[in-house]
């Protein structure tokens, strides 16, 4: 498979799975799993040419891992980063490392420091064991900055974090007196 097709394949299964099922009308239910055939179908009538075994190759070959396949390989869903208001997906509270990371780029910084990290349209903040990995997240919206987060202060004070099936760390909000900008 071409490395265009894969790159358009996830970039649509990003934006039908996480935001807007219903471009293709798809039913997600709660934990954000959908029909591979109705997806499939779906995908059709926008012209876009899917099956199976390019789903299942997206899927395998993501270094992301931004979506999964139902162990009976009959429903895909993505496996964070969701902001339809029927999606809530369920993970169990984890504690989390020391310190996690946040790539976002210097124009948001100001709001940053009057806000701190807020989830915006998504229901959670998105974080990184992996500083590499949070620049390369950053660098998609502008000049990055890495913000180092301190996770187990958070936790101490009761706020709640989940992992999702990527190693993504996710939580409600990052106060600002938990953020902090390195140099």
């Amino acid at each position: 498979m071409s490395s265009k097709r894969f790159t358009e394949t996830s970039k649509f299964l990003s934006y039908v799975l996480r935001h807007a099922p219903e471009s293709i009308d798809l039913q997600l239910d709660s934990e954000g799993w959908g029909d591979v055939d109705a997806l499939i179908a779906g995908a059709a009538r926008q012209g876009r040419a899917l099956d199976l075994a390019h789903l299942q190759a997206v899927v395998a070959s993501s270094d992301k891992k931004r979506f999964g396949l139902s162990d009976d390989g009959r429903r895909i869903r993505a496996v964070q980063g969701h902001s339809t208001a029927t999606v809530e997906l369920q993970y169990a509270p984890k504690a989390p490392p020391a310190e996690l990371y946040h790539g976002t780029a210097t124009r948001f910084l100001d709001s940053i420091a009057q806000q701190g990290l807020i989830a915006g349209n998504r229901h959670h903040v998105h974080l990184s064991h992996d500083p590499a990995t949070a620049i390369a997240v950053g660098q998609r919206y502008g000049s990055p900055v890495l913000l180092h987060i301190d996770a187990a202060a958070m936790h101490a004070q009761g706020l709640t974090f989940f992992q999702a099936d990527n190693g993504v760390w996710l939580t409600a909000h990052v106060p600002v007196a938990f953020i902090r900008q390195p140099g």
